[in-house]
């Protein structure tokens, strides 16, 4: 395909000048998202070495050939490549340090990045089922003269490359049919882009003096994706927060996703997994405000590195013990909480913890009491369990559900969707009093298979029923049905940033 003319968004075409060093092997780059073209004022990228994209343990490697390291003015290709490089290094670097030993990408030794993939506000990670190379997939779209580019935005980047951690971390998650698992996929993505802001002293510092250290108040921090979510509001004003894509500073309380609509304004809170993936990440914010605040009697803007640190090796280590399960909010918050009363931390974090998880309602008030008393050889044990029930293939056994409501030619379609054992009988909140029963993972796959097909992100190519089938060509397909011997069955083609329509090469 041809991209459209490239425009450099007038905001940020602020030339370099001789303040800027430009020792050999420096480039520039954003500290976070470059902002609302329209904000005020105009943000200055930072100087920092050129990124290495083979650094272990996490490489990757951006399609086509590297440009000379060098600083290169705001807007222009070189920029657009060292930006998204150092953000992906960033992410790197700090996952690389937290996760275990020889973790490696799902997609082979090195993660694959596409900067430009063609036409459309979106970016998205693929394992390449669909045919698109394996790996980050970025994209670039006109929007009134202004030219955007999603590769541009460490907070997409980071967002992106958080699926891949995941990925590798735990495969199953993947092609999980639950709701709270995709959920999950996307808020470890935004906890991603706001850990690795996190990482860099002169964005810490803004972040404390903007909030004078209570950083679970709305600031760059908590807005995420600031630019495009400014390009999408263009056309589709109710479809992301006012100020951004996502704001991690909201005010959503849990609700059983089974029972709220499949799209809802951003106002709003859906089943669609962005959208509920905000109630996870609102609890994260404010479990990192608590963190901060105890890292000694003064806590400085470094410290916010520190306490970034030890919330991300809780929340890995919780991540690890979780079964995926219908309710898997509650259960990874329940391992989270778990997790913290282990050395070094030997339950120094737990009332933030307990407090975050309860007061968005991930974790009703008889499920945060529960919760503390076991001892550490317990959930290593069920780490154990819960690795070899699906450590064979990293995916969860499937389960048939009923395919002709979905105007398929076959009676079932098989899906991964058979619980994994619990340790922990803990649920979310309900909306009155007391606990939610939990669904059972048949009801749970069916219904959020229901919501796919509705909103149209379900490629059913030659098995939609010639008569029944229903076929959306406009909408971006992040599920595909494939047949095997015989028999239907659902697969996962991307994660992506929600807001894709059909693709200039064809609908994937």
């Amino acid at each position: 395909m041809t991209p459209k003319k490239k425009l450099a968004p007038k905001h940020i075409t602020r030339k370099r000048t001789s303040t800027v060093a430009t020792a050999q092997g420096t480039v520039l780059c954003w500290e976070d998202d470059p902002g609302d073209p329209k904000s005020q004022p105009v943000l200055v990228p930072i100087t920092v070495s050129a990124p290495k994209e083979s650094a272990t343990p996490l490489p990757f490697k951006i399609k086509g050939a590297s440009p000379t390291a060098q600083v290169y003015d705001v807007g222009s290709a070189g920029f657009r490549y060292y930006a998204a490089a150092s953000a992906l290094r960033r992410t790197a670097d700090f996952w690389g340090g937290i996760l275990p030993t020889g973790t490696t990408w799902q997609v082979g030794r090195t993660l694959n990045v596409d900067l430009d993939s063609g036409t459309e506000l979106n970016a998205f990670y693929t394992r390449g089922t669909g045919g698109d190379t394996p790996g980050l997939h970025f994209f670039h779209e006109s929007v009134r003269g202004r030219v955007f580019y999603s590769g541009e935005s460490p907070d997409v980047v980071c967002h992106e490359m958080g699926h891949a951690v995941l990925d590798a971390l735990r495969p199953e998650l993947f092609n999980a049919q639950f709701i709270e698992a995709a959920a999950f996929h996307e808020s470890f993505g935004d906890m991603s882009a706001l850990l690795s802001a996190l990482q860099v002293p002169s964005f810490r510092q803004i972040l404390f003096t903007e909030t004078s250290g209570k950083i679970n108040r709305a600031s760059r921090l908590s807005r995420l994706a600031e630019q495009l979510g400014a390009a999408i509001r263009v056309n589709h004003p109710d479809a992301v927060d006012p100020d951004c894509l996502r704001n991690a500073n909201n005010s959503f309380f849990y609700k059983d996703p089974q029972g709220l609509p499949p799209n809802a304004p951003a106002s709003q809170l859906s089943s669609e997994p962005h959208s509920f993936s905000r109630v996870f990440t609102g609890a994260f914010l404010d479990a990192l405000a608590g963190i901060f605040t105890l890292q000694g009697k003064s806590p400085t803007a470094d410290a916010l590195a520190a306490a970034s640190q030890d919330l991300a090796h809780i929340l890995i280590d919780g991540i690890q013990a979780a079964p995926v399960v219908p309710e898997y909010f509650s259960q990874v918050a329940a391992h989270v909480v778990q997790a913290g009363e282990d050395s070094p931390f030997n339950g120094k974090y737990r009332d933030v913890l307990k407090s975050a998880f309860i007061r968005k309602g991930i974790l009703s008030l008889q499920a945060a009491t529960t919760l503390g008393s076991l001892k550490r050889q317990t959930l290593r044990a069920g780490i154990v369990s819960a690795q070899g029930f699906t450590s064979r293939t990293g995916e969860l056994p499937v389960a048939s559900i009923p395919a002709t409501q979905f105007g398929l030619k076959k009676a079932t379609l098989n899906v991964h969707a058979t619980a994994e054992p619990k340790q922990f009988g803990v649920t979310a909140s309900s909306q009155i009093a007391g606990p939610l029963e939990p669904p059972s993972a048949q009801s749970a796959a069916q219904i959020y298979t229901e919501d796919i097909f509705k909103r149209g992100h379900v490629d059913v190519g030659r098995h939609a029923h010639p008569e029944s089938g229903v076929a959306h060509n406009l909408s971006f397909k992040t599920h595909l049905i494939v047949e095997k011997n015989g028999e239907l069955f659902m697969q996962r083609l991307t994660f992506d940033c929600g807001f894709g329509t059909e693709r200039s090469q064809g609908v994937s």
